[in-house]
């Protein structure tokens, strides 16, 4: 299996790693004497292991470029977040746009030093050559900006959803605490998920690449292009074509050819559509299908791709037509993909009838007069992959990371433990002292009591759920973050919060969000932090000049973001409800909706009335027990046979959550994805190192980038004023397979399908 013989082993790594007193030249050149001995390959293929501690970090242009792209990233992305279309503005937008701005600055601005009043402080308007550490931090201001905040979504359907109100404060401290929670959790884990070797976080590779290519003054190689000059024309062309997907064919998205074969067959349809079928060759020409719901196929190892990619083989073609065709749970009855909850008779479930509206608490005897809560097979089988991945991740990580991250613990104390970039990170800069992570964090967390005990206890989240969510938190931080670290897939833990809390504490739709947003956002925004701990690491950044960037990132990211929520929900008249619209407003909220129905699922109805025994689905709770014992015959064997180091990259949180993207993500993502990665990742990066270690992460960054800037052209010259392309066959973001949600029991009566008899 690919990459088997990329990551040396810790014992012999340990062992031959030079020592960190002969390891650094004087100065800040260390390539001349230091050893590049990170364990994994492409690390060492990606990632310069030189540093000039000399260059100014956090200077005028830093701090000026760094909010203006947190505040505008958040601004604008809250904005879009709530209309038909959303639209997501990630960090590669403002880490190529404000290069040219740094540069201007520097050429235009006076070399100024100001001083402070009333202070010792003082600065230059104009250090000088704007410089590849500037770069780094501005971007890490502008990744604040881009990571949205959970909370913001309680308060969106307290208020459009609910009709209820917030106090102000209240909001805007459950916004701050669930976001700053993880730094207290980055702390604590930073020497096992950042110092470790191991721990090489694959997606942060394209950042270096870029910021290489972007930076670096290369020689154009005869009959070659340089990496910037790679850079630019993989993103024009990628700008340029991406007119096509987005406006001119949008079915090029999701091309199911089957389902153009067999109209009138709803089986065929349900085989061979790429969004609401299995996609069994489907296929699209969009390179954002490709890297859109999980992440770019081009910074995923390749052992992680084929693990995810026998994942989804197995649940969609083999395990799911099983369930499907035997009817199991009555899935005959209900679409074969769907993320939709149904009653009975197939139809959508009309939640108004057990929710009552006046005290938001559950309505048993509507619910008794109803029906059960019903899901498509495949969501069935998703929530039970959720279930397994996060026990199978608890185990993966204390069998086979288990005793490194024990001797981690021993050797931090004696830093013995290094590679080439820890060592230089510190030899030439302080660390940030645990102190500064304890105190944030007994402050956040004085906060969200404030927040949940207090305002007349709103939230109806007690204090008690705030300290059991960070108990989880706490707990998940470390097996996540090594999973995420090593294979670029995080997984979340959404839903076993809302199911936790709904079986502790039901018929409570705020408490079951709140819990869940300190529970799943503080471990997410732990992993976001740690992750770019490790690019600060990589590019050589003081760690305090992180650590002091991630905070007020996050502090004005969080405040822009409920700021602009709560200004459009008290400004737009009948905001969340299309039907109470004007015609043709966009302010629909689409991703709200699908909060609000969850906090009435998990919050009202309750697990115990889903996956308890008042529910259809008890069984699916052995999926805990699958996946803590997944794992335990793939370390057997790894033990047993310690020659065969393919068996160690079998991860079974991987293999057995790699289709738990379904049905968020579609058939045609993962063959599109699949393709993709395989080729670059295994057969390019065998057959062609040199290029891949050249080219492989700069194409990735050049694609996202095409793709981002002509999302954001096409979105204010022309979806916002409501022109429409062309209108024709290929017009419609559909694989035109009509007949694939429809049911195949007979007599079941749903809009838009055939009543079989």
């Amino acid at each position: 299996m690919e990459n088997s013989d990329n990551i040396i082993d810790p014992e012999s790594y340990q062992s031959n790693k030079l020592d960190s007193s002969n390891g650094t030249a004087e100065g800040y050149a260390c390539s001349a004497d230091e050893v590049n001995d990170s364990p994994v390959e492409e690390v060492r293929l990606t990632v310069p292991i030189t540093d000039d501690p000399t260059l100014p970090c956090l200077t005028f242009r830093t701090w000026v470029l760094g909010i203006l792209s947190c505040i505008t990233l958040a601004f604008l992305n809250q904005f879009f977040g709530y209309r038909q279309s959303p639209l997501s503005l990630t960090s590669v937008s403002a880490q190529i746009v404000v290069l040219p701005i740094g540069k201007l600055m520097a050429a235009s601005l006076p070399k100024k030093t100001l001083k402070i009043p009333a202070t010792s402080w003082s600065f230059s308007l104009n250090p000088g050559p704007f410089n590849l550490k500037e770069h780094v931090l501005i971007t890490i201001f502008a990744n604040s900006g881009s990571n949205s905040v959970y909370a913001v979504g309680i308060v969106t359907i307290v208020k459009a959803f609910f009709g209820g109100q917030l106090h102000p404060l209240a909001a805007l401290l459950l916004a701050q605490s669930t976001q700053m929670l993880g730094f207290g959790w980055a702390g604590i884990f930073r020497k096992f998920l950042v110092d470790s070797p191991y721990m090489w976080w694959p997606s942060n590779l394209v950042q270096v690449s870029l910021f290489r290519a972007l930076h670096e003054v290369e020689i154009r190689p005869r009959g070659g292009v340089t990496r910037l000059q790679f850079f630019l024309i993989v993103l024009i062309s990628s700008f340029a074509y991406y007119i096509v997907p987005n406006y001119l064919f949008p079915s090029i998205t999701a091309l199911s050819f089957m389902c153009w074969i067999w109209k009138d067959s709803i089986t065929a349809q349900q085989i061979g559509s790429g969004l609401n079928g299995l996609g069994l060759g489907s296929f699209a020409l969009d390179w954002s299908t490709a890297a859109s719901f999980l992440g770019s196929p081009l910074a995923t190892p390749g052992f992680a791709i084929i693990n995810i990619m026998a994942s989804f083989f197995i649940v969609a073609y083999i395990v799911i037509p099983i369930a499907y065709w035997t009817n199991a749970y009555e899935a005959r009855r209900f679409p074969l993909v769907s993320a939709d909850v149904f009653d009975a008779n197939g139809g959508l479930y009309n939640v108004s009838r057990v929710l009552n509206y006046t005290t938001f608490e559950f309505n048993q005897q509507g619910y008794d007069d109803y029906s059960k809560i019903n899901l498509s097979i495949f969501f069935v089988l998703c929530y039970g992959l959720s279930f397994a991945t996060l026990a199978a991740t608890l185990s993966h990580v204390a069998l086979f990371h288990g005793r490194e991250i024990g001797q981690q613990a021993k050797a931090s104390l004696k830093h013995q433990f290094e590679d080439v970039h820890t060592r230089l990170m510190k030899k030439n800069y302080d660390p940030v002292p645990q102190w500064w992570f304890y105190t944030l964090l007994i402050l956040v967390i004085g906060l969200a009591m404030v927040a949940c005990e207090g305002f007349g206890r709103q939230l109806q989240l007690p204090y008690w759920g705030i300290l059991l969510a960070m108990s989880l938190a706490l707990l998940f931080t470390l097996p996540v973050g090594v999973i995420t670290a090593t294979t670029n897939l995080q997984p979340g833990l959404n839903v076993i919060t809302e199911l936790i809390i709904g079986f502790i504490y039901p018929g409570k739709p705020l408490a079951n969000v709140a819990f869940k947003t300190y529970g799943y956002t503080s471990m997410a925004q732990a992993i976001m932090f740690l992750s770019d701990f490790k690019l600060g690491h990589y590019m050589k950044i003081p760690p305090k000049s992180m650590f002091l960037v991630q905070m007020v990132g996050t502090v004005i990211a969080s405040s822009v973001y409920f700021g602009t929520a709560w200004w459009l929900l008290y400004s737009i008249e009948n905001i969340c409800h299309p039907s109470l619209l004007p015609e043709g407003s966009p302010w629909t909220c689409p991703q709200d909706r699908v909060f609000y129905s969850a906090s009435i699922i998990w919050g009202v109805v309750g697990p115990l009335r889903i996956f308890g025994r008042l529910g259809h689905y008890a069984k699916i709770n052995y999926f805990f027990l699958i996946g803590i014992l997944a794992p335990v015959p793939v370390w057997l064997l790894s033990r047993h046979f310690p020659e065969k180091k393919w068996i160690k990259f079998i991860n079974m949180p991987i293999l057995i959550g790699g289709a738990g993207a379904i049905p968020a993500a579609k058939a045609v993502n993962y063959w599109c994805w699949g393709s993709v990665g395989i080729f670059f990742n295994l057969f390019v990066y065998r057959r062609f190192k040199g290029w891949w270690a050249r080219h492989n992460y700069v194409l990735s960054a050049g694609l996202d980038a095409g793709v981002a800037f002509m999302a954001i052209l096409t979105y204010f010259t022309l979806e916002v004023k409501d022109i429409d392309g062309i209108k024709w066959w290929g017009s419609g973001i559909d694989d035109h397979c009509p007949l694939a949600h429809c049911p195949t029991v007979p007599g079941i009566k749903v809009e838009g399908c055939p009543v079989l008899h």
